[in-house]
């Protein structure tokens, strides 16, 4: 497949790919029924709406939106209960992608990782936020800035392992990570320059595949040739990154905000690690934003169908 440039691009491809089917927890919430509905209007989900059946028709009614459209899974005994439904579905092959509705997210993550019915995969959870940033030719994709607080490096391994995943979904055949820290040297008394040195040298050594790995890197020389050159790093990612690997939740989560508030962007995110992709977004993500969370779980989908 040819590399998604776009989210617009990512659009075009899930209905390509699609439609998948979508197993949502706690469905009778007005944003993400409204997500979903748009999902399957573009041809890219159809969806289980799993939860009290009358308040999810309600909210519905209000909405505009046809249920005869959907499977309707009428579970009443509370969050954890419709969660857990919601997540069999996909553990059992009938859905493809999980997504989290009107339930609180310890709840929803408990039916994920249910020992008999969940999505375990022995792998660590961990989130990505998917930017396309105005002026840039490719698709960033920023992680962990949600999940994980201060991950080890064990963790950090498999955080980049999920990442470059998702990318091979989208196309990127050899995924450059820049392995980010405050400064481009190796400083001792900065542990994030350490670990991006040695998951620099694991990748090296073959111990990380299907990407290319360089760090520490500062956000600049990641993502600009120019400064890249001006620093002298000579570096096949440096300038050219397309996964911004973050040392710290922090980190990541205020350079993630900052792209969405202080440039041009579209903004997608997802939670990966689990047998199948997961769909959390937030209140305060836009319509135009759960709609690409949901296009970009379907493309991971696809990828891992394959």
């Amino acid at each position: 497949m040819e590399q998604i440039r776009t989210l617009d691009a990512l659009l075009e491809y899930g209905k390509e790919v699609g439609p998948k089917k979508i197993s949502v927890a706690c469905a009778e919430d007005a944003e993400v029924l409204e997500a979903v509905e748009n999902a399957r209007k573009a041809g890219i989900a159809t969806a289980y709406l799993v939860g009290n059946a009358d308040k999810i028709k309600e909210v519905a009614d209000k909405l505009g939106v046809d249920l005869a459209n959907y499977d309707i899974v009428d579970e009443r005994g509370g969050e954890a209960a419709a969660a857990l439904t919601a997540v069999e579905l996909v553990s059992s092959g009938k859905a493809q992608i999980v997504m989290k509705g009107m339930v609180a997210t310890a709840n929803f993550l408990r039916g994920v990782l249910n020992k008999e019915k969940g999505l375990r995969s022995g792998k660590t959870l961990s989130h990505v936020y998917i930017h396309q940033i105005k002026g840039y030719d490719r698709i960033f994709f920023i992680s962990d800035p949600a999940f994980n607080m201060y991950p080890e490096l064990k963790v950090k391994v498999d955080i980049i392992k999920n990442v470059v995943e998702l990318a091979h979904a989208f196309g990127v055949a050899c995924p450059k990570v820049a392995a980010l820290a405050a400064v481009e040297v190796v400083n001792p008394d900065m542990p994030p320059t350490m670990d991006a040195a040695i998951l620099t040298q694991m990748n090296r050594r073959g111990q990380i595949k299907g990407c290319l790995i360089d760090g520490p890197l500062a956000l600049d020389n990641a993502v600009s040739p120019e400064s890249a050159h001006h620093k002298g790093i000579k570096s096949d990612v440096a300038g050219y990154a397309d996964i911004l690997h973050v040392p710290t939740i922090e980190s990541g989560n205020m350079l993630a905000k900052a792209i969405v508030y202080f440039s041009e962007n579209k903004t997608a995110g997802i939670v990966l690690g689990a047998k199948a992709p997961i769909v959390l977004t937030s209140r305060a993500d836009s319509a135009e934003a759960k709609l690409l969370s949901i296009a970009s779980a379907c493309a991971l989908a696809a990828h891992q169908g394959k």
